[in-house]
């Protein structure tokens, strides 16, 4: 008899276990394979106890994701039978786009698994191993935009994100990311637009844009008519009247058009933040990076901001331990760091991965001496962070509620200075009953530490 779960009641239905690790962009590979699963007649739980199968969506940026990413896999295996229910246990995503041989014969654990290009496939393979079939590897050439779907199952509260595209044509140095994501691809504006219609529909009042190189967004495309841009897509996005805040993260600083800051200035709608990652501030290094900026560039784009987006929030993210770098390097970041005052910063020790031109790369900096200078920058971090946070107190911002606080007296939410999960939230007191998750209310801020802020509704 030929197994199909559509014609299985709901109780006997295999049920699937769908874990994401990584960046959004990741979560929305995942969110779209949920939809294709629920599609198919499989029912999605969200305990690894009554799981039938397990799908662990992989990040393979760093070491330290990958290394997430084995010890998933491995948990997860411990409630596969006998232990536990569950039958199989599938990896897909970055980590087994760049590992496909490795982890079936490292990880004997794992049945099935599909690289970035397979995402489409996930039913299909989980629907074979169900009738008995061998679970198998199935990794092409990496990326693609078929699995995505507009109708996704979501799995934020209030906000969410939405993918603009695919891959990455910048080839750092220090990056895998190309080879595991494949080039850059654009999706078709109407395809996005589509979808954030839909988005809107559900209640989700902020769309956060993503992609490996939000600003490159539309260079890709071909057009008889007007060039299809990124500030061509937030215009059109503006005019969805129920979404009423508009985030864009991951984007390059040479992408930064005359028209994107023109848009962006004359918005009520588009977040005045901007993640940027940087990666350095000496031009020896960034260089070295395969970086397309230089020192002065960077500070020129974002004193421009400042001066065209008044009372804008940016966020960056530096590399330290670089091959190569000096200590002379490495004061050129600090002092760029005290000067530039980014609101926010993350800080991670470069990881040698196999493959990029930097694995290759010498003289390598010491692991002691790498982890040193990133608490440096981290200190200093910490205190302009601080004073950010501190010059905030008093103003009124509109807070999108996310959460309630663990204590359960605040809701935790986010102005448009903040993004989720990686910044600083808003601990907010109500005063009103009919106030809840995913509503964006007036909040004015009465106290500010580096990692969080207070504020009562007004």
């Amino acid at each position: 008899m030929t197994f199909d779960p559509k014609d299985m009641d709901t109780r006997s239905k295999p049920r699937i276990l769908m874990v994401s690790l990584g960046c959004p962009k990741n979560l929305v590979d995942s969110e779209s394979m949920c939809r294709i699963l629920a599609d198919d007649g499989f029912v999605l739980t969200e305990t690894p106890e009554d799981a039938d199968a397990i799908v662990v969506n992989t990040c393979g940026f760093i070491e330290s994701a990958k290394k997430e990413a084995i010890d998933t896999l491995l948990e997860m295996a411990d409630y596969k039978h006998p232990s536990g229910r569950c039958r199989f246990l599938v990896a897909c995503g970055c980590m087994a786009q760049r590992y496909p041989q490795e982890i079936r014969e490292l990880l004997p654990e794992v049945d099935a698994v599909l690289g970035t290009a397979h995402y489409v496939d996930i039913a299909e393979s989980l629907r074979s191993m169900f009738e008995g079939n061998s679970g198998e590897i199935r990794c092409s050439a990496p990326g693609s935009l078929t699995h995505l779907r507009k109708d996704r199952m979501v799995s934020t509260r209030g906000y969410a994100y939405l993918k603009i595209a695919e891959g990455c044509a910048n080839h750092c140095s220090y990056c895998a990311i190309p080879g595991m994501r494949g080039p850059f691809v654009s999706r078709l504006p109407e395809d996005i637009l589509e979808e954030a219609v839909l988005l809107a529909e559900q209640g989700y009042r902020e769309i956060i844009l993503v992609a490996q190189d939000t600003t490159r967004y539309g260079t890709d495309l071909t057009s008889t008519g007007d060039p299809v841009t990124l500030a061509g897509l937030l215009r059109d996005l503006e005019r969805i009247p129920e979404i009423r805040r508009i985030r864009l993260m991951y984007c390059y600083l040479d992408g930064l058009t005359e028209e994107l800051v023109d848009t962006m200035a004359a918005s009520d709608k588009i977040a005045r933040y901007l993640d940027i990652p940087i990666q350095h501030l000496s031009d020896r290094i960034l260089r070295r990076m395969n970086r397309r900026d230089t020192a002065d560039e960077i500070r020129a784009k974002i004193e421009l901001l400042r001066t065209r987006i008044p009372g804008i929030l940016l966020r960056s993210t530096v590399m330290v331990g670089f091959p190569g770098e000096l200590d002379g390097d490495f004061q050129l970041l600090m002092k760029g760091l005290r000067e530039i005052r980014f609101d926010r910063l993350g800080c991670f020790v470069f990881s040698p991965e196999e493959g990029t031109p930097a694995d290759n790369m010498r003289p390598k900096v010491r692991k002691d001496v790498a982890q040193r200078r990133m608490a440096r920058v981290m200190e200093l971090q910490s205190g302009i962070t601080f004073q950010s946070n501190q010059a905030r107190v008093g103003s009124v911002v509109t807070v999108m509620l996310d959460s309630v606080s663990e204590d359960g007296v605040f809701y935790s939410g986010r102005s448009e200075g903040e993004a989720p999960e990686i910044d600083p939230s808003i601990l907010v007191a109500v005063s009103s009953d009919d106030t809840g998750i995913g509503c964006m209310v007036p909040v004015r801020i009465v106290a500010a530490t580096e990692y969080e802020m207070t504020g009562v509704t007004i």
